[in-house]
C-alpha cells in the first residue's frame, strides 16, 4: 500500500518510552467543542485522531512490519487547552497535552490499529 506522506520523526524503540511532539490548529468545532486540524490530524470532525506510523511505514525498508497506530484526540478539552496555551516562556515551564500508549499489541508485536482502552490526554510539563 503506497502512503501519500512524510514521515517527519522518526525513532526507534530499545524498550524505553518513545516520545513524539506535533503541533494542531484549533477552531470551535460542533457543540463548541474543540475541532483539531493540521497536516498530523485525521478523520472526521468529532473523532479527529493522529497516526503512529511502525516499520515499513516509518520509513523502515527492511522491517517485517506495516502498522499504524491511531491515537484519538477526543477527551481534549477548551479549557485543558487554555492551560497549555496559559504557560508563560517567561516561568520556564512549558505545558504540553500528554498521552500514553501501550507499544506493544496482543500479538507481541507493536501495537496497531485503534488505540484500546485508551487512557485520554492530561496536561503535563
Amino acid at each position: 500500500m503506497a502512503l501519500n506522506y512524510e514521515t517527519i520523526q522518526t525513532q526507534r524503540s530499545n524498550t524505553k518510552d518513545l516520545h513524539f511532539e506535533f503541533s494542531v490548529h484549533l477552531k470551535p468545532g460542533k457543540g463548541n467543542l474543540p475541532n483539531f486540524l493540521g497536516p498530523f490530524v485525521q478523520g472526521p470532525p468529532g473523532e479527529r485522531f493522529v497516526y503512529l506510523d511502525i516499520g515499513a511505514f516509518a520509513g523502515q525498508a527492511n522491517s517485517c512490519w506495516n502498522r499504524r497506530l491511531k491515537i484519538p484526540l477526543r477527551g481534549i478539552t477548551w479549557d485543558m487547552i487554555d492551560k497549555v496555551a496559559d504557560a508563560s516562556p517567561k516561568s520556564q515551564s512549558s505545558k504540553a497535552l500528554e498521552a500514553r500508549v501501550p507499544g506493544t499489541g496482543s500479538d507481541g508485536g507493536p501495537s496497531c490499529g485503534t488505540v484500546k482502552h485508551f487512557p485520554g490526554w492530561k496536561l503535563s510539563r
